[in-house]
């Protein structure tokens, strides 16, 4: 006679439905708070939906990019808090498309685990719920997948598409930049989503410091630092762009100062940035100190200080930075736009680094 055989379920091959239930309704309400009339779908549908004909735009043209958060990831697993990289995806998401003129309208979230738990995963949502509150857009949906054997324990991936609008005539791709204008910097709040692999490098191999440990010059521990949340830019810059004739604008993300400028520039023109305009937050010095990090890799790798770059004629310079200034502090002036046919940007003075001490 044989035995009989061993009833298997999901759950045995490692798989949570009932967890992953059970995030989702943690999370729920922050996530309804972010819908505005123009969703058709409550959350579990199989497709999400939204009104376009409501927007009230003459000739809409749908901008979208998907991102992560990179390794900045490793420093929530280290530290256990979660309900921030949410913040960090949206942001940088939002801020991509606002490159063209668009307002975002609706996210839509990615998160694969090796495990599922539950407390960890309603963080990580709610921080994203957050962020399209922040930035005034829809989740109106996205994915949770429990995969075993993936990921190490305690550990997950994310990732996010934006979808935004913006009117045909109003999109903003560059070709209007003309030499003279002005590049006007609007500050990060630290290293945003970029530069982490080697952030981290220096901070935990080189200088052996725990995530608890006091980061120098900020007032806050290592994990804190590395964990502040990325801006968004989408707010303030919808009422520039209404104010002042905004020609270009430049998401400082990975490749700094040094790569992303040139991406918006017409052919034949670069750009000339004046590196002691303002002075470079405490964090970048600790890094560039610590791992001797030659200058051109901090602006090739680091936001250094400058999230995102506007670009205005001259005459208007004055007139964008108070603009600029009513919603954020201390944008500033820090460069121009000049003739060059390698569309390169050039660097002028010396960089100025807050003090550490």
């Amino acid at each position: 006679m044989s035995e009989e055989k061993p009833s298997l379920s999901y759950r045995d091959a490692g798989v949570n439905i009932d967890a992953a239930d059970e995030s989702l309704g943690r999370a729920k309400e922050a996530i309804k708070r972010t819908f505005d009339p123009n969703v058709l779908q409550d959350i579990g549908s199989f497709g999400a939906m939204y009104n376009m004909g409501a927007l009230n735009i003459e000739n809409p043209v749908l901008v979208s990019s998907v991102d992560g958060v990179g390794t900045k990831l490793k420093v929530a697993f280290m530290t256990g808090v979660h309900d921030t990289v949410g913040v960090d995806l949206v942001s940088h998401c939002v801020n991509d498309i606002l490159v063209q003129g668009a307002r975002p309208l609706f996210f839509l979230d990615y998160l694969a685990c090796g495990v599922m738990e539950p407390e960890t995963i309603s963080d990580v949502i709610t921080g994203i719920a957050t962020g399209c509150r922040y930035a005034g857009c829809s989740l109106i949906g996205g994915e949770t997948a429990e995969m075993p054997g993936m990921y190490a324990d305690g550990e997950y991936d994310l990732a996010g598409t934006i979808v935004g609008v913006v009117d045909r005539d109003k999109i903003v791709d560059g070709t209007r930049i003309e030499e003279g204008d002005a590049i006007i910097a609007i500050p990060s709040t630290g290293l945003h989503t970029n530069g982490y692999s080697l952030a981290r490098k220096i901070c935990f191999e080189v200088a052996g410091l725990d995530h608890s440990d006091p980061m120098p010059g900020t007032g806050m521990s290592v994990g804190e630092a590395l964990l502040a949340p990325h801006r968004e830019y989408a707010r303030v810059m919808q009422i520039a762009m209404k104010l002042v004739d905004v020609r270009g604008m430049v998401h400082v993300t990975g490749g700094g100062l040094t790569d992303n400028l040139p991406r918006v520039l017409p052919e034949g023109l670069g750009a000339e940035v004046n590196l002691d305009a303002w002075e470079i937050p405490a964090i970048f010095r600790f890094l560039q100190e610590t791992g001797n990090v030659q200058e051109s890799e901090m602006l090739r790798t680091f936001n250094c200080g400058q999230g995102f770059l506007v670009i205005v004629p001259k005459d208007q310079a004055e007139k964008a930075l108070d603009t600029i200034s009513q919603a954020v502090n201390d944008p500033v002036l820090i460069g121009s736009i000049i003739k060059d046919e390698k569309q390169e940007v050039a660097y002028k003075g010396s960089a100025r680094y807050a003090s550490i001490d």
